[in-house]
């Protein structure tokens, strides 16, 4: 499946701002939790962005796990070189990674492999999935989190109120449960899907109406059945705004939950 897809770095960017800023709980954290790397494992992070991810697994294994952080962004690899200069660690490397070509890794490298929010944009769900059944040891996990069918409710509600249209398929969250998982379940050996809620509480309506513009630019190719040109954006999220402030008047805030699932893969 070629899927049509592009994510700004500063959309991207702006979105985990405000989820950290306006959410309750830490995906990241999460992660972290699930998955427990110990000291002397080594790590890879698919779709890595800027780093965050690896930075934690770093903190968390007190800088004795070898980490590596893979992404298609020269971009966000610029931001996460940037920031790794800046703690001087020996142990963390970010490189490119495109995920739908062969993994540059040697075969049974990797005790973890991960991928946020990242790896299920891939062209070929079987062929990604399975390099990375590849390049994990004997015994390796692979966790991927990505969004819920049930992801972001009240996001979706309002921007159907304001359109009077159907949301278009989102790659991640209308596949997650089933092709994604199910490809994964293919491969690996014992597979489970985990989840996760995080409510983002909007006091006002100025950091929704961020979240939502960092959401449908036209940028990242997932809206545009919504507008044809830079005049029907404009008329769409002043129709949004209209709406997200009739809820915010008649509830107080505005609540969005960040609805996640988690595949936790082993190979034997």
């Amino acid at each position: 499946m070629q899927i049509n897809y592009r994510e700004p770095a500063a959309d991207l960017q702006k979105r985990i701002e405000i989820h950290e800023k306006y959410g309750t709980r830490n995906i990241d954290e999460w992660n972290v939790e699930v998955l427990n790397p110990q000291p002397g494992q080594s790590i890879l992070d698919v779709g890595c962005g800027a780093g965050k991810q690896c930075f934690l697994f770093d903190k968390h294994t007190q800088g004795q796990a070898q980490i590596f952080g893979g992404d298609f962004s020269e971009e966000l690899l610029g931001k996460a070189n940037e920031r790794l200069a800046g703690l001087g660690s020996k142990n963390i490397h970010f490189q490119f990674l495109d995920f739908n070509k062969p993994f540059e890794f040697q075969d049974g490298k990797f005790d973890i492999a991960t991928s946020s929010f990242a790896i299920y944009y891939a062209s070929d769900l079987k062929f990604t999935f399975s390099e990375a059944y590849r390049v994990l040891k004997p015994g390796g996990r692979l966790f991927v989190t990505g969004p819920l069918p049930e992801n972001k409710k009240m996001f979706y509600d309002i921007i159907k109120e304001a359109t009077n249209k159907a949301i278009p398929p989102m790659p991640g969250s209308s596949r997650f449960k089933g092709e994604i998982f199910n490809t994964i379940d293919s491969i690996f050996d014992k597979t489970e899907l985990l989840s996760w809620e995080n409510p983002l509480i909007f006091p006002e309506v100025e950091p929704f109406m961020e979240y939502v513009q960092a959401s449908l630019n036209e940028d990242r190719k997932l809206w545009t059945d919504l507008f044809n040109n830079a005049e029907d954006y404009k008329s769409l999220i002043g129709s949004i705004e209209k709406v997200a402030k009739a809820w915010h008047a008649r509830d107080g805030k505005l609540v969005m939950t960040k609805v996640v699932g988690g595949i936790l893969a082993h190979k034997k």
